[in-house]
């Protein structure tokens, strides 16, 4: 398995994908709009990626809620947006972690039935005043605590549904002032106040299988080097501080906070300490001249895989069933309230 999630082009694998993919042999695929026309089509699609290598391999989607769902109306539910628990919680924090644990499962049960087995969720960044809104409503709350409770919940529904989740964007996005798509944010604060703030509901969560990375930069740790490619922060802060011991996936490397070529940026985050490059836009060319600098997966990296694999494994042999009418009357009654 090489050390790389990869995307695709469209609704079906050309021959030319189905040759890369059998010779790259990624560590698994990621899924988007593009690839999404409906049920039946994505089931054909995952069993082909998966074809192509020869194993179960894990499929990946971005199916958060609100401005990021990459299923959608109307052949999908239209999920509520993260805010909307924090909202519940202030007064409710039971029955906000209720709904928000019943709302990952619904959308668990929307991926498993076509093949899709990790999601990229929870967002565990927090909603900052002066933040961009590329996270805005997208985090379940400004304080830490409400996030590592609600990410919780959202995990362990998930979970039940059979569907493993990547934490993000780790160490924490809610200060940037830039979209990371477009530019690279610096968050120049003090390690302490980082510590105190925006490390805490990774902390808490630090036992997820999967993160991951924010494009950003800390020059309290390192002035130079972003998050994905800096070893002094991988290092320093999301294993030692944060005490993340999972999958680390780097965000996706075509984003412009980055700087270089690809081939460079995969070779990077990889030397970092990433043990998974991504790269979401499924252009061959640029997947072609990436590709030989991603090496295989081996030592710790592979460990951590290799365990993430057994968890989806697991998870998928006991999900439990799910009365879907009950659970949506329940989160729609339920998020009235708020």
């Amino acid at each position: 398995m090489r050390a790389c999630i990869f995307g695709c082009a469209g609704y079906r694998l050309k021959a030319s994908e189905i040759r890369f993919f059998r010779e790259a042999n990624p560590f698994g695929f990621i899924l988007f709009p593009r690839n999404c026309e409906s049920p039946d089509q994505i089931r054909r699609l995952t069993t082909s990626l998966r074809e192509t290598v020869g194993r179960r391999t894990p499929i990946l989607i971005d199916q958060e809620g609100g401005r990021v769902q990459r299923l959608k109306p109307p052949l999908w539910r239209a999920a509520p947006a993260a805010a909307k628990f924090g909202v519940l919680y202030r007064n409710n924090p039971d029955r906000a972690q209720h709904l928000a644990m019943v709302n990952a499962r619904l959308i668990a049960e929307d991926l498993h039935d076509v093949g899709i087995d990790v999601n990229c969720a929870p967002v565990l960044d927090l909603r900052e005043r002066d933040g961009h809104g590329a996270i805005g409503d997208r985090s379940f709350a400004d304080e830490p605590k409400s996030v590592a409770a609600l990410g919780q919940a959202w995990i362990a529904g998930l979970g039940t549904g059979g569907v493993v989740p990547v934490i993000k964007h780790i160490p924490g996005h809610g200060r940037a002032r830039v979209d990371s798509h477009h530019a690279l944010p610096v968050i120049d604060v003090p390690l302490r106040d980082l510590e105190r703030r925006d490390f805490v509901p990774f902390r808490a969560l630090n036992s997820a299988p999967a993160a991951m990375t924010g494009h950003l930069l800390f020059p309290a740790i390192d002035a130079t080097h972003p998050v994905t490619v800096s070893a002094a922060v991988i290092k320093t802060v999301v294993r030692d501080m944060i005490g993340f011991d999972g999958l680390l996936i780097s965000d996706d490397l075509s984003m412009s906070a980055l700087s270089g070529s690809l081939a460079g940026r995969a070779a990077g985050a990889i030397a970092a300490g990433c043990d998974i490059a991504l790269h979401c836009s499924g252009v061959m060319s640029e997947m072609m001249a990436m590709v030989d600098r991603i090496p295989m997966l081996s030592g710790t990296s592979r460990r951590r895989a290799t365990e993430m694999l057994g968890l989806a494994a697991r998870l998928a042999a006991e999900r439990s069933d799910l009365d879907r009418d009950r659970a949506l009357y329940d989160l729609e009654a339920g998020l009235a309230e708020a």
